[in-house]
């Protein structure tokens, strides 16, 4: 009996010995699928993170791409319009009948030059204003030879004292007298500005159905005969000195 009892008991402890193992190795695989699909987890954020990161680059690089188009395409403008194709001073036509809203044609840099050469300038007035002047023809669609020409008919190449103390340089009138301006620059803006917005625009109060000296005149100074002559000889001085 005590050889059966202790046989038995042998079993149970052998079976509980198995079962032990089985929960153990039971455990084991757990554990390992456990860390297979904590690693999967792991790869598929990795991948997931590494395919965010690739489209993150590709927008930059679409971004960097479509600058560089922008940047290219104003620099292409830029550099076509340094290679604008300009007149020589030599090159440069007047005439009573030409439209005075059609610039001479002339680069800044040589209408500069044309200024500092013109021996009419005594006072110097045409060369110190040539930046402005040639702005504003630019801003107010102004034939600069023909806005010089008019400012020397109006108050003398020398600029007459009336003219510089008001700095009025094309006889604009209220209530009898010259309007004063503040500076040189607000003058000859105040000019060139009515030029364009009274004389020389289709439907303005003082155009006379055209843009040649002819028309200006009938408004501008219609009681003179000989307004067209003196302004156009005074433009003919600039381009034949």
């Amino acid at each position: 009996m005590k050889s059966d009892s202790k046989s038995g008991l042998c079993l149970q402890q052998g079976i509980s010995v198995i079962i032990t193992l089985i929960i153990l190795a039971t455990h084991m695989q757990l554990f390992v699928l456990a860390k297979e699909n904590v690693q999967l987890t792991n790869t598929n954020a990795i991948k997931k993170e590494t395919i965010e990161e690739n489209k993150a680059e590709e927008k930059v690089e679409i971004a960097q791409t479509a600058e560089r188009k922008i940047n290219d395409t104003a620099r292409a403008g830029v550099e076509r319009e340094t290679k604008k194709q300009y007149l020589s001073i030599e090159e440069i036509t007047i005439s009573k009948e030409m439209d005075l809203t059609q610039k001479c044609g002339i680069s800044k840099e040589d209408f500069k030059i044309l200024m500092t050469n013109l021996k009419t300038d005594t006072s110097g007035f045409f060369e110190n204003n040539s930046d402005t002047i040639y702005d504003l023809c630019e801003k107010y669609e102004l034939n600069e030879i023909f806005f010089c020409g008019l400012i020397a008919a109006e108050s003398g190449w020398n600029i007459a004292s009336n003219h510089r103390n008001t700095n009025n340089y094309i006889s604009m009138m209220s209530k009898g007298r010259l309007i004063h301006y503040s500076s040189e620059e607000e003058g000859l803006e105040a000019a060139a500005k009515l030029l364009h917005n009274k004389y020389l625009t289709e439907g303005a109060s003082c155009y006379s159905g055209g843009k040649t000296l002819s028309c200006v005149q009938k408004r501008f100074c219609p009681n003179s005969s000989t307004w067209v002559n003196l302004v156009y000889s005074c433009m003919k001085q600039i381009v034949e000195q």
